[in-house]
């Protein structure tokens, strides 16, 4: 099924219909990296814009006719821009997170220089996270980028 794909900010939007998995696989992979897209002849940035991605049944002139293509789109697609996202996270490349156990902001400071941290895969930081004792008020993630565990001493 195809998809149909709107960006959109508070003052504007772009849409596209009638697209396959390679072109949402181009948006997803820029939206995830947090690159700036170009669509309907316009620059979104992620942090400043929403993305709406529906799968249904393909769109032909009648519908995208009078400006109705995305209320056609709305009636007979499914929103799965969430479950795409998601999806396309898990794929994606990510950098090592390091993560540290202190019990000041002092004391984890000085342990992203000392051997007290420990590199951890994007995903299980994210379960550390959202797993956490409730009375932990604050968490400090630290990207470090490929290639610098090796140099370190």
């Amino acid at each position: 099924m195809p998809f149909h794909v709107e960006v959109s900010s508070p003052l504007h939007h772009a849409r596209v219909f009638n697209i396959g998995d390679p072109e949402l696989e181009q948006i997803l992979r820029a939206w995830i990296a947090g690159q700036t897209l170009e669509l309907g002849e316009q620059e979104w940035d992620p942090q400043e814009s929403k993305l709406t991605i529906l799968e249904g049944k393909a769109l032909e002139g009648p519908d995208l006719a009078f400006g109705q293509g995305w209320s056609n789109a709305l009636r007979s697609a499914e929103d799965v821009t969430r479950s795409m996202l998601e999806a396309e996270e898990v794929r994606a490349p990510q950098a090592p997170v390091v993560a540290i156990e202190a019990d000041s902001l002092d004391e984890a400071l000085a342990g992203l220089g000392e051997a007290a941290a420990q590199s951890l895969e994007w995903r299980e930081a994210r379960e550390r996270i959202d797993g956490r004792d409730p009375a932990v008020a604050a968490v400090i993630v630290v990207f470090r980028p490929s290639g610098l565990e090796q140099n370190r001493s």
